[in-house]
């Protein structure tokens, strides 16, 4: 939406001017988003899940299964948050005062890249503009009028204030009511010492590890938004030796529209402002870590993709332990799958004996064992899987392959041309049949 563009690498491409080849890690995380939303969903909650504890209440809050509480219309809370709603104003247009979208976006990326490009501004985002030219600002934002910020009739600080009153008249935070619990939590996630008791050191991988996966289910526009405005705040902290304004200080102007919830009392807001704005900080600080999917998410949504003869269904994709991963995943299922296959030929083995045990001697069972034998049973899955236009030898797994492996305790007798050894074939010099001489002379025998 903003515009970031990527300049072709010369160097790459031979000077050619060709565009370069764009590379997403995430390509198969969002392809299971948006194809299997449901396998997607219940993958990246069970692993929230194994990082912090979230009550029935909670818990169903995140899934949307039951809305937060609302505001209500006694208490101190009504006077608390007016404070921070003064900015409203009865005429809501297309941008201010509407939930994120896609539309508002685009406007606000004005904004963004303006300040992206006036980020030595002292006190940037503290220092409040002129409410004369806000007012028109927010004008023309709203009327859908095209915005010329060049042109020196804004300053940034006009445009700063104008972009935190836009996150402050979102009908709710930027991380939504739904994820108000779960921030708490990873806030909350710290080392452990030796003996397995907690400390009061944070553990960032997996407050970083959580906030992945969290950011993962929000929706669209503000996830979008969200990580626009993070990059903002993490480039303007990067000048704080010139704007003065640190992630901490970022943190308590911007906490109140992101992160805290529009029905928050003051005392719950005094109870977890401390966490709130440590919560901020750490967002703004780690931002450019947490729009990515973890590896082991990233493996499994490429499994389920590239390897479905393995993960067959969502019950392939729940949690890994914590010394778990993919390639174990992998080799339980083909050791199912070799079970299986075991429990076929065994099968396969009974019907032979079966056949040539019970049946009378006749053309017919002469005519059946030698399609055992020789070929597979037309109708079974071995012959239904295979592709008649393809051309690549692939190892026989037929009824013929099967019964020579188990039943006559033979090597397979199928050459590197796929070609079967016959009958007839046998007093013919050759390995193969040399070995198999005798069990064809006992076999013909019992069909005479």
């Amino acid at each position: 939406m903003c515009n970031m563009s990527a300049k072709p690498d010369s160097g790459a491409n031979g000077g050619s001017g060709c565009a370069p080849v764009i590379y997403n890690p995430d390509f198969f995380v969002e392809k299971l988003r948006h194809e299997q939303p449901e396998i997607f969903t219940e993958l990246v909650l069970s692993n929230i899940t194994r990082l912090i504890d979230l009550p029935g209440t909670e818990f169903a809050q995140l899934l949307g299964e039951e809305e937060p509480k609302t505001p209500t219309n006694s208490g101190s809370g009504v006077g608390f948050f007016r404070s921070f709603n003064f900015l409203k104003r009865k005429d809501k247009g297309v941008v201010f005062g509407t939930p994120v979208n896609e539309e508002g976006i685009v406007h606000i990326c004005h904004l963004i890249e303006y300040l992206s490009k006036n980020l030595h501004v002292q006190g940037l985002f503290r220092i409040p503009g002129n409410s004369t030219r806000q007012q028109a600002l927010r004008e023309q934002l709203n009327s859908g009028a095209d915005i010329d910020l060049a042109s020196g009739d804004f300053h940034p600080n006009d445009v700063a204030s104008l972009l935190k009153s836009f996150l402050g008249e979102l009908p709710e935070p930027l991380l939504t009511h739904r994820h108000f619990h779960a921030h708490l939590k990873i806030a909350d996630l710290t080392l452990f010492d030796e003996q397995g008791n907690k400390t009061a050191t944070p553990d960032k991988e997996r407050q970083i590890e959580a906030l992945q996966l969290l950011f993962m289910l929000l929706p669209t526009a503000n996830r979008t938004l969200l990580k626009l405005l993070l990059d903002l705040l993490y480039q303007t902290a990067k000048h704080q030796d010139r704007n003065k304004m640190s992630a901490h200080n970022l943190a308590l102007m911007f906490a109140p529209h992101v992160m805290w919830p529009k029905n928050m009392t003051a005392n719950d807001v005094q109870e977890n402002l401390k966490k709130l704005n440590s919560g901020m900080a750490f967002l703004i600080k780690h931002s450019q870590k947490l729009f990515r999917a973890p590896a082991y998410l990233r493996e499994l949504a490429r499994l389920q993709f590239t390897a479905t003869k393995l993960l067959h269904s969502k019950d392939d994709l729940d949690l890994l332990p914590a010394n778990a991963s993919p390639a174990r995943l992998l080799s339980k299922r083909r050791g199912q799958a070799l079970d299986c296959e075991q429990h076929t030929e065994e099968a396969l083995k009974e019907l032979f004996h079966h056949v040539n045990s019970n049946m009378p001697s006749s053309a017919k069972k002469k005519k059946l064992i030698r399609q055992f034998v020789k070929q597979s049973t037309p109708g079974t899955p071995s012959s239904q899987n295979q592709t008649p236009t393809s051309t690549k030898h692939c190892r026989s797994r037929s009824f013929g392959g099967l019964i020579k492996r188990k039943v006559l305790g033979t090597q397979p007798t199928v050459d590197r041309r796929g070609r079967h050894v016959s009958p007839e074939a046998v007093g013919k010099a050759g390995k193969e049949n040399i070995s198999l001489q005798k069990v064809w002379s006992k076999l013909e025998g019992r069909l005479e």
